[in-house]
Order: C-alpha cells, then sequence, then structure tokens
C-alpha cells in the first residue's frame, strides 16, 4: 500500500500537482512510517509550494533516518536556501559531498547557496531601496502579513515562482522593474501601497501617486540577478540501490516459480521442489513457492514435508498480512495431507480441524466438499468400528423376547441396535417392522419391510410384513400385488396365501358395492391422497373412459378390452373413486 501512494505521489509531482502529491507521500509515509525516501520526496513537494518549514522538517526527518544518504543533504540544503539560512545550506551540501564528492546536484546547490550568503550580506537595504521609490514598502515582514491578508494575494502566496519573485525584490527593490509585466507582482504593489491598480484584465484607471521614474541603469547580467536554488527538477528518488535489488530479486523468484510450475505439471517433482525452494530464497515474502513445494511434497506422498510447509505459509501469511485466500489455501493443502494420513492412523479430526479453519479464512466451495468427505469418511470409519455381527443377533434375539411380551417399545429398540451392528441383517429390519405396524406406525414399518426385500428379495417374510402394513392402509390391490410377489419364491406360503385371499374379499367386496357409506367415504379419501389414483384421475384419457362409462355404454364396452384401462379402472375402483353397480 506504502507502494502504491508512492507511486501515486511521484506522477502527482511530476504533474506539477504538489498539494496532491504531498496528500499521496503522507498516506504512504502512514503505512511505512521508517521509509526515508517518502519523507524525501515530501520534501521536495513542499519546497515547490514555496513551504521551506514544512519541507525542513521532513529533510531532517530523512537525514535522521538514512544519515548516510547524500539525497538527504540536498533537500536539507534546499529547505535552508529557502528560509534564507544560507550558512547552514551551505553546511548541509558540503556533508552530502563528503558522502558522495562527485554529485553534481549538491555542488550545483553548494555553489548557490554560497553565493547568495555573499549577496546577502551585501549593500544594506537602505542603499539599495534609495534609488528606488519603493524601496520602504518592500522592507520587512509586514510584507508577507499584508500580502497573507489580502484575499487576491493570498492565493498568489501558493504559487513557487511569484513567492520567488517577491524575495528577489525585496532584497533589492530595483529589480521590480523586472516584473512589473506579471499581473501578480503588479496586483501585490497595489495591496502594499494600499491603492487600487488595475491590470490588463480589469477596469478603471491606475490610482498610483506620481513618483519619478527610477534612474536608467544597465540592465542586470545573469550573474548579477540574486539566485536561489529551485527544488530539483527530478526531486523524485523512486528506486534506491537496496529497492531496486530487492525487485531483482522478486523478478528472479518469478522465473523460478514458472520453472517449477513447468516441471510440476511434467510430474519431474524433484526438479519443482529445487525451484521453489530457490524461489524462496530469493524472496522469502511470497507464500505461494511455499504453498507450491507444499503441493508437490503431497504428490509425492511426503504428507509430513507438506503439512511443515503449510504451516510456514500461514506463520508467515500472517505476519505479511497476505490474502486471505492464500493463507486459506495452505490450510487446505494441510488438510488435504491430513486425511492421506488420517487413511493409515484412522484419525480425521485434525483434518476436519484444519479444513474447518481454512473456511474461517474463505469459504471456498473446493474446501467445503473437502470437509464434508473427511467428515463422511469419519462417519464411515465409526460405523465400521462399531460393526459386530455376534452383538447384533444378540440384540435381535432380545428383541424377539420382548415382542412375545407384546412389549413392543422396546422390541424396537434393540432391532434398531442390532441393525446399528449389522446394517445388513435382513431379518431385523423385518423384525422391527412386524413391531411397527403392532404400533400402529404404518410408514416405518413400510419402509422397513422394503429394506428387508431389498436387501433378500428371497425372503417371503419380508413380502408378508409389507403386504400385511398395505393391507392395514387398505391398499389392497398394493397389498395383493406384495402378496403374490412373495408367492414367487415360495408358491405354497400360507401366510402368503391368506394375504391374497383377504385383499380379494375386500376387492370384490367394493366391486360389489357392499361397503357401507363410512367406508366408501374412507376409500375415497384415502385413494384421492394415493399418488397413483391422481396420475389416473389426471390422465385426460382416463377422464373421457369414464365420462363414457356415464353417458356412453358402447363406447365404454370397447374400453374395457383395453388391459391398462381396465387394470387402471379396477384400481379407482378399489380407492372408492368408482362403483360398480
Amino acid at each position: 500500500m506504502a507502494d502504491e501512494a508512492k507511486a501515486k505521489g511521484n506522477a502527482a509531482f511530476s504533474a506539477g500537482n504538489y498539494t496532491e502529491a504531498i496528500r499521496h507521500f503522507s498516506e504512504a509515509i502512514t503505512h511505512a512510517p521508517d521509509n526515508h525516501v517518502l519523507y524525501s520526496n515530501r520534501s521536495a513537494a513542499y519546497a515547490s509550494l514555496g513551504q521551506y518549514s514544512d519541507a525542513l522538517t521532513d529533510a531532517e526527518k530523512t537525514v535522521e533516518l538514512k544519515p548516510d544518504w547524500s539525497k538527504g543533504y540536498s533537500r536539507l540544503g534546499a529547505a535552508y536556501s529557502g528560509l534564507n539560512r544560507y550558512d547552514e545550506a551551505v553546511d548541509s551540501y558540503q556533508k552530502g559531498l563528503d558522502i558522495d564528492p562527485n554529485n553534481d546536484a549538491l555542488k550545483s546547490g553548494l555553489a548557490d547557496a554560497k553565493s547568495a550568503n555573499v549577496r546577502s550580506r551585501g549593500p544594506s537595504p537602505s542603499s539599495s531601496s534609495s534609488s528606488s521609490p519603493f524601496g520602504n514598502i518592500f522592507s520587512g515582514p509586514e510584507l508577507w502579513a499584508k500580502l497573507t491578508a489580502d484575499p487576491i494575494t493570498r492565493g498568489y502566496m501558493q504559487q513557487p515562482d511569484f513567492v520567488k519573485m517577491m524575495q528577489d525584490i525585496q532584497k533589492n527593490p530595483n529589480n521590480l522593474n523586472l516584473y512589473l509585466k506579471d499581473q501578480r507582482v503588479m496586483q501585490a504593489l497595489g495591496t502594499l501601497l494600499n491603492v487600487k491598480i488595475s491590470t490588463p484584465n480589469g477596469a478603471g484607471d491606475m490610482d498610483m501617486p506620481d513618483f519619478p521614474p527610477p534612474p536608467e541603469r544597465k540592465k542586470p547580467s545573469e550573474t548579477d540577478l540574486p539566485k536561489k536554488k529551485d527544488p530539483e527538477p527530478e526531486p523524485m528518488e523512486t528506486e534506491t540501490a537496496e529497492e531496486r535489488e530487492a525487485k531483482e530479486k522478486k523478478s528472479q523468484a518469478q522465473k523460478e516459480k514458472e520453472a517449477g510450475n513447468a516441471a510440476y505439471k511434467k510430474k519431474d517433482f524433484e526438479t519443482a521442489i529445487q525451484h521453489y525452494t530457490k524461489a524462496l530464497e530469493l524472496d522469502d515474502e511470497d507464500i505461494s513457492y511455499l504453498t507450491n513445494r507444499a503441493a508437490v511434497y503431497l504428490e509425492m506422498g511426503k504428507y509430513e514435508e507438506c503439512i511443515s510447509d503449510c504451516d510456514k505459509a500461514v506463520e508467515r501469511g500472517r505476519e505479511l498480512r497476505s490474502d486471505y485466500k492464500m493463507v486459506a489455501r495452505a490450510l487446505t493443502r494441510k488438510g488435504s495431507a491430513l486425511v492421506k494420513m488420517a487413511k493409515c492412523s484412522t484419525d480425521y479430526d485434525p483434518a476436519i480441524e484444519t479444513f474447518q479453519k481454512a473456511l474461517t479464512e474463505h469459504r471456498n466451495p473446493d474446501t467445503l466438499k473437502k470437509l464434508n468427505e473427511a467428515e463422511k469418511a469419519k462417519k464411515e470409519l465409526e460405523q465400521q468400528e462399531y460393526l459386530d455381527p455376534q452383538l447384533a443377533d444378540e440384540e435381535r434375539e432380545k428383541g424377539n423376547e420382548y415382542f412375545k411380551q407384546q412389549k413392543y417399545p422396546e422390541a424396537i429398540k434393540h432391532y434398531t441396535e442390532a441393525i446399528r451392528r449389522n446394517p445388513k441383517d435382513h431379518r431385523a429390519y423385518s423384525n422391527r417392522a412386524a413391531s411397527y405396524t403392532k404400533l400402529g406406525a404404518m410408514p416405518e414399518g413400510l419402509k422397513d419391510a422394503e429394506k428387508c426385500i431389498d436387501l433378500d428379495p428371497t425372503f417371503t417374510k419380508g413380502y408378508s410384513r409389507k403386504g400385511a402394513v398395505q393391507f392395514f392402509m387398505k391398499e389392497y390391490d398394493k397389498a395383493l400385488e406384495t402378496y403374490q410377489a412373495g408367492l414367487k419364491h415360495e408358491p405354497n406360503n400360507q401366510e402368503l396365501l391368506d394375504g391374497v385371499r383377504r385383499c380379494i374379499e375386500q376387492i370384490n367386496k367394493a366391486n360389489r358395492g357392499d361397503l357401507t357409506p363410512e367406508e366408501i367415504k374412507e376409500r375415497q379419501a384415502k385413494g384421492m391422497q394415493d399418488p397413483e389414483i391422481q396420475n389416473i384421475l389426471s390422465d385426460p384419457i382416463m377422464r373421457q373412459v369414464l365420462v363414457d362409462f356415464q353417458e356412453n355404454p358402447k363406447a365404454a364396452q370397447d374400453h374395457m378390452k383395453n388391459p391398462l384401462v381396465m387394470n387402471k379402472i379396477q384400481k379407482l375402483v378399489s380407492a372408492g373413486i368408482v362403483q360398480v353397480k
């Protein structure tokens, strides 16, 4: 963030936006308060605005942080020169040259400071002002107070070239003639004389006292004019030698990383590790080198090394305040290594905990998937460890004893434990289905009976359990189908045969219309809740068939020749939706 703000400050300075540059350099300093270059750059920006006191403060801080850096003394000399403290300016430039004797900027600054120092000790203000009628108004500190108090000239005080001209005139009032074409100087003259002066862009005549014209004199040569060192045109120290070296190392580290990535894709893991290790040696502020190397170790089955690199990446990432996604990636990679180790140690808890930490950093879908897989593996492992067929048989026998005693809740408890101990025991499901049926819990009984048949399709007791539940639910057609399916495996099973007989009796009873009104209503209400009955009634063809049964007997006779239609009509009759008289 400091580098970004610094770059913005450099750009603003280059564009002449010194106030904006100061703002960006100040922001950079909040992020890197010990960076001497930032204070140096801000000092130059202050000097460009003529704010030499602030420039001096930053120059002093620069020298304090980096006393062996010649650029800091250049800033210090410029600030002292701006404050007319030439002796101190000369001393500052000289100190800089002691460090860097061949520095041209320091040599130039020293020469200018010495020249200005000599001129400052030249003719007194009274003698120089005697040849100018305006000499007195430019002497003394009241000049700056008046210019600052006036709303127009106050704005000029923020313009370095204007301040420079006024300082030049203050030292030698005769130099006023050099700047009379500048409207700002004319405005300042009017302010100091307390008169109104119109400029070419203004209105009215010039209201000034009649002063005699100044005596002619030779235009001063360039060497005669007072010189003051301007802020250096290239004040930004964008990169130090240390920064350039660090930048070069980062660039080399990236190249090593790219080489490592290429080797990884080729499954050349040893070479990949060498490149990632070299990248880490060049730049220890990018944790991706650690996470990439960890990925290689994971592929190689070196889980301890993978975990070590991930831990280092997390620790270093938090020190550097790296992107939270990078920290999450390191934790996820560590979790993957722990899962691999858990398959041997049967301990998934460390992996689960690591994945959960990764999700607190960044909720990545891939990490969430890995967490779910680890939790599932743990659950399956726990279930596997809990399996014991012998204990399952013992629990099932206990359930049978309670069933004989008609203590069905207790029986269900032991049958459930038997299923936990041996989920593939179809007999436990069959017996629990019978217990649920006795308690009137038909949906639970039906589910257990179907599971029993699914585990062993040849076990006829399962069909008997399912058919009984369906019969009690008055789904006679379905119960009949279930009993008939069981008879395919054991044709002479008396329990199944009795079930078939009971179902047929109920179906015929409905066909003859022998049901009571209450039974009809009950059947209709139950039938309308059956999804199969709902599908039949929503079928446009079946709706037309039912209309034909009422209005077109001949067409109805034709419909009955279709086995599919006949089967559906039979289901509607059994459900009490259609009555046959």
